[in-house]
């Protein structure tokens, strides 16, 4: 096992990974931009270098940087978390140019499934069912030649997509045009490439993904599946293993398709493979595979009792999964709420200070954060400030759970989304499992009531703030790891 690693993202799965190279013995190098100084993951790590602005293209996704941090610090090996350069599967050859170590999938595998039109070819090699739609579309006209003889309701989607990022649902064949070009701009903006495609749109769907995980001895398997039906914008907002909406026998078949996949693409290390559900016919469809940990792994480990983060270190140090498949077991339920800066109904960012994060703590109760109370929520990253998760030995107890420990959570200073989580939670569909993708767009939550006790838990634990402030100063000052050792500010 390497002696460093460096950690080239920030925020909660920054946080995540030190806390897991701690375990293990491994020292931690942080990198964070100006606007991330005195950020959480800075202060933890055991080192930390500036690397650029505040934007993330001149810090985050400065691959020259990154690596200059690795030389620097003697590090061996660079996690990359998720987002920011964790799927460019040229810089993760770079890494591997350099002599380092990528804690993730080889690049060539990185670049068949950052494609999406790769992807579902590699799918249908593998005998893995895909959703109907077509190749590349070069234009607005041939998609409407192929819309027309698909018909309607349709996905338009980029190849090199993500994040909801250049797809728009189609309905009719008037829409189609604008939302091409929309689309095909988008994809553009996003991800330098303007390719798109067409998917038949499955009204009533499930989003269903296994989790996987190959070493570079052959070895490859599934670790159960997290259903993600609630979203918003295409993006995910609660996550829950298992999903009520499989049957064994679909499960059992769906894990296999997805190793199926992960095999015929050469695939090493933590991947996850997203299908869609149709519980009306109960068929499942391959959508894509992203090659990183998931931002929802908690979830999954949960309930195998797991350290995803110490699994992808372990297969990067090429060491052979500590398991086999039929030593895999699952048990109880999890769930987990994504707590985003953000109005609860609108989705809209907000930003400023911390005054008041007080998570609530107990059985069965976990969070994944990325901030403490007094931080700084800026305009510049991700409005995700933590991830909340419960298990229980059954659904009704882990939703049990969760709400009691999101009428418990209490934040102020900023917006946050706790009082659609607590609707969610209460929503007689959600409760009987009857949820599907179109969840926020048809369920219109009615987030009053928990706002009013959002804001009364706020008031009354803001008279903490000033005599805990002082005390969580101290305890940094105090703490075993403290303030990283320098690399140059």
């Amino acid at each position: 096992m390497f002696g460093k690693v460096v950690i080239a993202n920030r925020g909660e799965i920054a946080v995540r990974i030190i806390q897991t190279c701690k375990r293990l013995g491994i020292q931690t190098v942080a990198v964070y931009s100006q606007a991330d100084r005195s950020a959480l993951h800075v202060r933890l790590a055991d080192e930390a270098f500036e690397i650029g602005p505040a934007p993330a293209a001149q810090s985050y996704l400065n691959a020259d940087k990154i690596l200059t941090v690795a030389k620097t610090s003697g590090a061996r090996a660079i996690h990359p978390g998720y987002g920011f350069l964790s799927e460019n599967d040229e810089f993760a050859e770079a890494v591997e140019h350099a002599g380092l170590v990528w804690v993730g999938p080889p690049p060539t595998a990185m670049a068949r499934m950052g494609d999406k039109l790769v992807a579902r070819q590699v799918a249908q090699k593998a005998e893995v069912r895909v959703v109907p739609g077509t190749g590349e579309m070069d234009s607005a006209d041939a998609a409407l030649v192929a819309a027309n003889d698909m018909g309607f309701p349709l996905l338009l989607k980029a190849s090199a997509g993500g994040g909801g990022k250049g797809m728009r649902v189609v309905k009719s064949a008037g829409e189609l045009p604008s939302a091409f070009e929309r689309a095909q701009s988008e994809a553009l903006r996003s991800f330098g490439n303007p390719a798109l495609y067409l998917e038949k749109f499955v009204r009533r769907a499930k989003h269903i993904e296994i989790q996987v995980f190959g070493d570079t001895h052959g070895n490859h398997v599934w670790l159960g599946e997290r259903e993600c039906s609630i979203q918003r914008r295409h993006q995910k907002l609660i996550e829950e293993s298992p999903s009520v909406a499989l049957s064994e026998q679909v499960r059992q078949q769906m894990g296999q398709a997805a190793v199926a996949l992960a095999r015929g693409c050469g695939y090493v290390n933590a991947g996850t493979v997203e299908f869609l559900f149709d519980v009306d016919t109960e068929a499942f469809y391959f959508l894509e595979m992203n090659a990183r940990l998931q931002v929802e792994h908690p979830v999954t480990e949960m309930v195998t009792g797991l350290d995803l983060v110490a699994w992808q270190l372990r297969v990067a140090a090429a060491e052979v999964l500590p398991l086999q498949q039929e030593d895999v077991q699952c048990r109880g339920v999890a769930i987990e709420c994504r707590l985003y800066a953000e109005d609860p109904l609108a989705f809209l960012p907000d930003t400023g200070r911390l005054k008041v994060f007080l998570p609530p703590h107990g059985e069965g109760l976990r969070l994944d954060s990325g901030v403490v109370q007094g931080d700084v929520v800026n305009a510049y990253y991700d409005p995700l400030l933590a991830k909340f998760i419960v298990h229980g030995a059954d659904r009704t107890q882990a939703i049990a759970r969760m709400r009691g420990g999101l009428e418990r959570f209490a934040v102020a200073g900023v917006t946050t989304n706790l009082a659609y989580h607590r609707a969610v939670m209460a929503d007689a569909d959600f409760q009987q499992g009857r949820h599907l993708t179109d969840f926020v767009d048809a369920h219109k939550m009615d987030v009053s009531l928990s706002q009013e006790v959002a804001q009364t838990l706020a008031q009354g634990a803001a008279y903490l703030y000033q005599q805990r402030q002082q005390r969580l100063e101290e305890a940094f000052s105090k703490a075993q790891d403290g303030w990283p050792q320098e690399g140059p500010h």
